[in-house]
């Protein structure tokens, strides 16, 4: 009596699992674009490609999957990891199929809709073409769009949820690459500490408040507005590295542009380490160091970097940058990092 009292029992907390998870919400079902209502207008169009729960779970399948890889080891989110605010944590560059090494840091994805340009140097200038450089890029993915294609066409899942997505199961360049917009134009990170303190629901401490009043007169020139960057390129007087990545330069192919690289977002940055287009810094105390003492004098040297003396970067004294590193850290969205809508673990292919 005993042992079918105990496998009643079972089968009882069986029923009670199952029914459970029968009621779990449907994390997808509110996946629709809506714009912070602090952002300004986003460049991208969301109109002519709105997500929806059905595009969205493709482009986070697309995302996670080695399948867009020559070998299927490197996906897209294999250098770009959610609890870093999507970065490549800890490594200076990213490490890409057969271990190869390219020559910058992966950057954050996140509020990309509000962008114009992609990549350290902008030579991406749609959201729907970003993923087509990393995907054919001899040292990251290493694979040609025309074989991932017909390498979905032939899988056992993905016709299906591309009919979802798109009503049929055509699988082309278009939906493909529309796919994966849906899923990181959604990325969008507006609830930390700051946005919660300019809504009048949280408060900074009194460190957090000297820091921003600094951070406004010293760093705001440039990581400018609620985005935390003007989307413009500069050189910050970095001295360059042995890869001598000309940055923007390389693109436009103006001499003018040499060194010059995209302005980063700071949001999330005490969690995105390391720093600078090529990872150089591994803590935010040796960038404020940088700017306080190691700003090189480059032809193309920003002129914020230019003070009236002659003498190159910015004033800061140890209290001024302890203070900006306590308000930079107001700017880590939990929410945003812990979201499990993006979570590698909530896959519809595994």
């Amino acid at each position: 009596m005993k042992t079918s009292a105990y496998y009643l029992l079972i089968v009882f907390v069986w029923i009670a699992c199952q029914r459970k998870e029968e009621q779990k919400p449907d994390i997808y079902a509110s996946i629709r674009f809506e714009k912070p209502q602090n952002f300004p207008e986003t460049h991208y169009n969301v109109s002519e490609n709105p997500p929806t729960p059905a595009g969205f779970k493709l482009g986070k399948a697309l995302f996670y999957d080695g399948i867009l890889s020559r070998d299927g080891t490197i996906s897209c989110g294999t250098c770009h990891q959610q609890p870093f605010a999507f970065t490549h944590h800890e490594h200076d560059v990213s490490h890409g199929i057969d271990d190869k090494l390219g020559i910058r840091n992966a950057p954050s994805l996140q509020n990309l809709a509000w962008h114009k340009e992609f990549n350290w140097d902008g030579g991406v200038n749609h959201l729907d073409f970003f993923s087509i450089q990393p995907i054919e890029s001899p040292v990251e993915m290493d694979e040609k769009l025309s074989n991932i294609l017909q390498k979905l066409r032939n899988h056992a899942t993905y016709p299906k949820l591309f009919k979802e997505a798109f009503g049929s199961e055509e699988i082309t360049t278009e939906r493909f690459l529309k796919a994966i917009s849906q899923f990181v134009v959604m990325m969008i990170s507006a609830d930390s500490k700051y946005d919660r303190y300019l809504a009048g629901k949280e408060s900074l401490n009194a460190d957090e408040l000297a820091g921003f009043q600094v951070f406004q007169n010293k760093c705001a020139s440039c990581h400018q507005g609620i985005l935390f960057t003007d989307l413009s390129y500069r050189d910050n007087g970095l001295a360059p590295l042995s890869r001598n990545d000309t940055g923007r330069e390389k693109v436009t192919l103006n001499p003018a542009d040499r060194y010059k690289f995209k302005v980063p977002s700071l949001r999330n940055v005490a969690v995105s380490r390391p720093y600078m287009h090529d990872g150089r810094f591994s803590t935010l105390e040796q960038v404020l160091n940088h700017y306080q003492n190691g700003v090189r004098n480059n032809p193309n040297l920003d002129n914020l970097l230019r003070k009236p003396n002659g003498s190159l970067g910015i004033d800061l004294n140890e209290t001024e940058k302890r203070r900006i590193i306590a308000f930079l850290q107001t700017l880590t969205d939990e929410k945003f990092l812990k979201d499990e809508r993006f979570s590698e673990f909530n896959l519809t292919i595994k």
